[in-house]
């Protein structure tokens, strides 16, 4: 990206060097909607300048915990920058909303712009810019928590990424030896993460109550832009789940549990194969990760490949596990430089190769955007964003054999992935509604929370899993999510692209050039379009009632059939 109005080499120390941009926004006279387009295209680019610097200190920050230095560049940005930057931007979008020509705008092109704006400045309390600020640096402490979090096993230090490997392994001893480990290292840190809970609640609250919402949950539902559904389609999605998903997963875990032969299912039996072969292992390391994936790209379409070997050439990927990285897996558009990062903590395994084509798909979505015109048309809801990723992660399916070449283990693979696409369903329900809870009730007590979480998990959680001996953990999984901590109530969206996904799979299955091609319009419009019209260009219906759920559910028990 060519810079225009923010100087090529400008470099962010304090507020003071780029607060003349912003004062030059504010200032300059608008007199026609030539000028207004002006205007807009310059704020972006100041936006995609800003958001870039911000990217790169998270980036490295998450890549490595343990320097302080990399931390303090991060905090430096979110309490000392970001709030005067706040400031302002309520003081463009009035400027924006206030405008006499944005009558004058092409009412197609602008449509969600200005509706993302007037909701913006609806929302806008500058009594909340230092709580966000707070924010921003009390739930990066999840990550700087997490990320220490390591075991001892047979005499080698393993982070938890690594350990969860042994939990595939054929020895079921080994399996509930390493189980334990895993969860006792993590209940270690029960008190500190439950405290950090009841911080994070309690400013949410308060940004709420400024916004005159009773409650952070329906502040957010709004702040997010969730336009086309609301609270209660969430509540009822939660049901439909229960009702249409939970029965077909306690089927398979019957089988699991008879086809192993055992008096009971335990949590550590989840993930070994079924036939007790070795677990699946599609990559030797970062390197053959990246080879691998840019070959299984390349013949879905060749571009798709030179996308992740662009990104591999400007080292904008971080795939390996290692101690002081913060966990999880996210790619980050920059809106600068037009190329995506992906950060992951790859240990070998199938989980792996998932999240490697799921943020590849982001990396997709990110190319195939970068030529819209504004910041704000690349800035996408989560509907739109993780339904590029997880319909990658299904399309990609059919050249796996880049990391299989036994036809066995790919079959094994594809089981995995399509159960995959299953078994998260209730997962993603219960972390929804839990949050429901959390934020419907502000003032509970650690106590509260513990006993609703296990009843909500309950609800959702296959009846067939034996608990006994590891209830501990089971009242407190809700913490290995980093998004209650990190970004709240962004996780429903899985589950309703995880719908879109599988749709487009059925599509492709039957047109695989028509599904693709409808797959990059959708994916070339970013968020210049209503969510309902992204998912008509990309040939399915924008739908989580309880009737779709089970008609693409039994899809997929059919594609499992054929397995």
């Amino acid at each position: 990206m060519n810079l225009y109005f923010v100087k090529d080499n400008q470099v962010i120390n304090s507020w003071n060097d780029i607060q003349n941009y912003f004062v030059n926004l504010e200032k300059r006279p608008i007199n026609s909607v030539s000028d207004l387009e002006k205007w807009l295209a310059d704020r972006s680019e100041l936006d995609a300048f800003l958001e870039e610097d911000l990217a790169w200190r998270y980036i490295k920050m998450n890549c490595n915990t343990e320097d302080q230095k990399l931390s303090d560049d991060f905090e430096l940005f979110v309490t000392q920058i970001e709030p005067l930057i706040n400031e302002y931007v309520n003081i463009l979008d009035k400027k924006f909303i206030d405008s006499k020509y944005i009558a004058d705008l092409d009412e197609d092109k602008y449509f969600v712009l200005i509706r993302n704006i007037k909701k913006e400045v609806e929302l806008y309390r500058q009594v909340n810019i230092p709580i966000f600020a707070e924010l921003q640096t009390i739930a990066q402490e999840y990550a700087k928590i997490t990320s220490k979090m390591s075991v001892i096993y047979q005499d080698k230090e393993l982070t938890l990424q690594q350990a969860n490997n042994y939990l595939k392994n054929t020895n079921r001893e080994i399996r509930k030896d390493v189980y334990f480990l895993i969860n006792n290292r993590r209940a270690k840190d029960y008190a500190a993460l439950q405290i950090l809970m009841t911080r994070l609640i309690k400013r949410r609250h308060k940004i709420a109550e400024n916004c005159e919402f009773t409650n952070f949950r329906d502040y957010k539902h709004i702040s997010l832009g969730r336009f086309d559904y609301s609270v209660q389609d969430c509540l009822d999605f939660h049901l439909s789940i229960k009702n249409t998903v939970l029965p077909i997963i306690e089927k398979l875990d019957s089988k699991r549990q008879q086809k192993l032969l055992l008096d009971s299912l335990k949590p550590w039996d989840l993930d070994v194969d079924l036939e007790l072969k070795p677990p699946l292992k599609p990559f030797a390391d970062a390197k053959d990760l990246i080879d691998k994936t840019i070959s299984c790209f390349s013949r879905i379409r060749p571009k798709y490949g030179e996308f992740i070997a662009t990104m591999r050439e400007r080292n904008f990927l971080d795939l390996d596990s290692r101690k002081n990285k913060a966990p999880g897996g996210f790619n980050y558009p920059l809106y600068k430089t037009n190329i995506p990062f992906i950060f992951m903590n790859a240990t070998g395994n199938q989980s792996d190769l998932t999240t490697m084509v799921h943020e590849g798909g982001h990396a997709i979505h990110s190319f195939l955007s970068h030529n819209l015109e504004l910041v704000n048309f690349k800035s996408l809801p989560s509907e739109v964003a993780e339904l590029a990723s997880m319909s990658m992660e299904l399309i990609s399916m059919d050249f796996w054999d880049s990391f299989y070449s036994d036809a066995a283990e790919l079959k094994r693979a594809k089981e995995y992935q399509l159960q995959r696409a299953i078994r998260i369903l209730p997962w993603i329900a219960t972390v929804d509604k839990f949050q429901h809870w959390l934020y419907t009730n502000p003032f509970h007590s650690t106590e509260d929370r513990m006993e609703n979480w296990t009843k909500i998990a309950k609800q959702y959680t296959s009846k067939v899993i034996d608990w006994q001996l590891c209830e501990w953990f089971f009242v407190n999984a809700w913490q290995s999510q980093l998004h209650i901590f990190e970004v709240p109530f962004y996780y429903i969206e899985y589950a309703i692209a995880q719908l879109g996904a599988i749709a487009i799979w059925k599509n492709y299955k039957q047109n695989p050039e028509q599904t693709l091609d409808n797959y990059e319009k959708a994916l070339a419009l970013g968020y210049s379009k209503p969510i309902k019209e992204i998912y008509r260009t990309a040939g399915i219906q924008f739908d989580f009632s309880e009737k779709y759920l089970s008609e693409l559910m039994e899809f997929v028990n059919q594609e499992l059939e054929k397995l």
